[in-house]
């Protein structure tokens, strides 16, 4: 559980620092993901981007244990 633990936060801080380049990748604009921009407002939800990484994560972790 350690491991996992420990894991999971340098995952954490290594994609924190590495999100000015990470932001810059067509990941976060897919068809789905809801922008609403006002003056002075953005809204961001990704649902498509939400997704598409809840099935990658899924499937790493079925092959992971398989």
């Amino acid at each position: 559980m350690s491991r996992l633990l420990l894991g999971m936060g340098i995952a954490l801080i290594l994609i924190g620092l590495a999100w000015p380049w990470l932001s810059r990748l067509p990941l976060f604009h897919l068809p789905g993901d809801i922008v609403i921009q006002r003056p002075g407002f953005t809204f961001y939800f990704p649902i498509a981007t939400g997704l598409l990484i809840s099935i990658g994560i899924s499937l790493a972790l079925w092959l992971l244990h398989k």
